[in-house]
């Protein structure tokens, strides 16, 4: 088997962007092994030299050329990062030039935009969804959900709260979420305390096998986690999101990512930023 190739993903700020873009081209290769590694705040051109230096003894031990995905602003600092012996993605430099051209202006090439604070109103929109997520995490509040844009309703375990806090993250969506208990699903309507905001609610659904894996992980040997119960459990949400005409999807194969995009898209929701 060959060695794992090793890729770097290098930012003079939090590295989410190179990491981001960088996986989702990596995600094209599946015959290939990656040992990545994220370099945040490489921010000088003495950081860069050094990882520089660090990258150039990877690959001469690998005797395989790394990848380094970088979005760097500073030229002087881009510069220092040119290792001859690897393979370096620069997104700005591939992009900035012909944004420019097209634009008919010039980069302001300031650093830490994508992901800091310079706006402060959607960064307060973004703390006040999130807050709200929390508060209305696993039914733990029941009031103020006229304020909620989206209620997630499932199963235990089903991926309701991670979703979440995604969408308040990354949307600034007021997310809650309610875990159908045995006695919601014995019972032929739904949950009373949901009934006023049905047009709301968004169905989580998942495989039973793959809920079984989940559950044993937490409470191994036990009647919430039986093969029998996750496939009772789950049959019964589906036929109760069925019968009430809610939304639903199954989470079993999707990332969280992908679980809140759909939700955005399936339920017309409007991001805040």
């Amino acid at each position: 088997m060959p060695n794992r190739r090793s890729v770097f993903f290098v930012s003079d700020r939090t590295g989410i962007t190179a990491e981001s873009l960088g996986n989702t081209l990596l995600t094209q290769f599946d015959t290939e092994e990656f040992n990545r590694e994220t370099e945040p705040f490489i921010d000088t051109v003495e950081k860069a030299q050094e990882l520089a230096q660090r990258i150039d003894e990877i690959a001469a031990n690998d005797h395989r050329k790394p990848l380094v995905f970088t979005s760097i602003i500073k030229a002087d600092v881009r510069a220092a990062l040119q290792v001859k012996n690897a393979l370096v993605i620069d997104f700005f430099q591939t992009f900035i030039g012909e944004l420019e051209a097209e634009l008919g202006e010039k980069a302001t090439m300031s650093v830490g935009k994508a992901h800091g604070m310079d706006d402060e109103e959607k960064y307060d929109h973004r703390i006040e969804a999130v807050n709200f997520s929390l508060n209305h995490d696993d039914g733990v509040k029941l009031k103020d959900l006229d304020e909620a844009d989206v209620i997630l309703v499932g199963v235990s375990r089903s991926g309701k709260t991670p979703t979440c806090l995604y969408l308040a993250l990354q949307y600034g969506i007021k997310a809650a979420n309610y875990p159908l208990t045995p006695e919601d699903l014995d019972s032929p309507t739904l949950p009373k305390m949901l009934l006023p905001y049905k047009q709301k609610m968004f169905g989580l659904t998942i495989d039973p096998s793959r809920l079984h894996n989940i559950r044993s992980e937490r409470r191994p040997d036990s009647r919430y986690a039986s093969m029998e119960n996750c496939r009772r459990e789950v049959n019964e949400a589906e036929s109760m999101f069925r019968h009430h005409g809610v939304q639903f999807i199954s989470t079993t194969h999707m990332s969280i990512e992908e679980i809140a995009s759909t939700i955005m898209h399936n339920a017309h929701l409007v991001r805040r930023f």
